[in-house]
């Protein structure tokens, strides 16, 4: 007799790490991360250790020279400086407003740059959104975004089930067969999909009926079950099959 029962869905890569189909591409993907941390780290330290060999070389020079070393800002402190506009604070007073708050001093500060810039940006790119999405329809919205995936994913799947070869099967030309290796198949079906409801042995719970009497609800010949399991009884419960 045809199975009913759905495949088993495909194990997971924790269920199988190593045999798993996409375990090298996940190997080399792990492989390529650890490659880049150590390289970012063992640059970092260089980094670190070239900067330290130029400020001993610049204090040992400032000393020959008999003058105050006065050490230099990193890249990346001037980086910042610049990105925020910082005032230094030997220069604070040329921004000073002249208020003062329990001792806080109000000075003329700026705004960053970096967030003026980012502001202009989404300025930008509003007007840009509202003529593509709004304007012109160049784009599609979100909601006209989700129809066509739908859409597709029904072409797509119309294209899926041509494609595939159809089980034909004729109830009326079933017969029970006792060869040991379709018991087996259908027992591990059996206990796969039906013993939610029917229980192990057939017994049957509260929301499945006893399947072990001669007391069937919808027969309990092979074109009946095959019936009831191909066709399902919704209004008890029974999904198709």
């Amino acid at each position: 007799m045809a199975s009913f029962s759905q495949e088993a869905a495909a194990p997971s890569f924790l269920d199988d790490p190593i045999g798993h189909p996409l375990a090298p591409l996940y190997g080399l993907g792990a492989l390529v991360f650890i490659v880049l941390v150590l390289v970012i780290t063992v640059s970092i330290i260089l980094l670190k250790s070239f900067n330290t060999l130029v400020e001993q070389t610049l204090k040992e020079r400032a000393k020959a020279l008999g003058v105050e070393y006065v050490p230099q800002p990193s890249l990346w402190t001037r980086f910042v400086e610049k990105a925020n506009a910082s005032v230094p604070l030997e220069k604070e007073k040329d921004i000073d407003l002249g208020h003062s708050y329990d001792g806080i001093r109000e000075l003329d500060n700026h705004l960053p740059p970096w967030w003026k810039w980012l502001f202009y940006a989404t300025i930008v790119w509003s007007v840009i959104y509202v003529i593509a999405y709004h304007v012109s329809s160049s784009l599609p919205l979100s909601g006209d975004e989700f129809q066509e995936e739908m859409a597709a994913a029904e072409i797509a799947k119309k294209k899926f089930a041509a494609s595939q070869p159809s089980l034909a099967i004729d109830p009326e030309q079933l017969q029970y067969n006792a060869d040991a290796a379709i018991i087996a198949r259908g027992e591990k079906i059996f206990t796969v999909n039906c013993t939610p409801c029917h229980r192990n042995d057939g017994g049957g719970t509260g929301n499945g009926p006893n399947l072990t009497d001669a007391y069937w609800l919808h027969g309990g010949s092979v074109k009946s079950v095959f019936s009831t399991v191909n066709n399902g009884f919704l209004e008890k419960g029974m999904t198709a099959w």
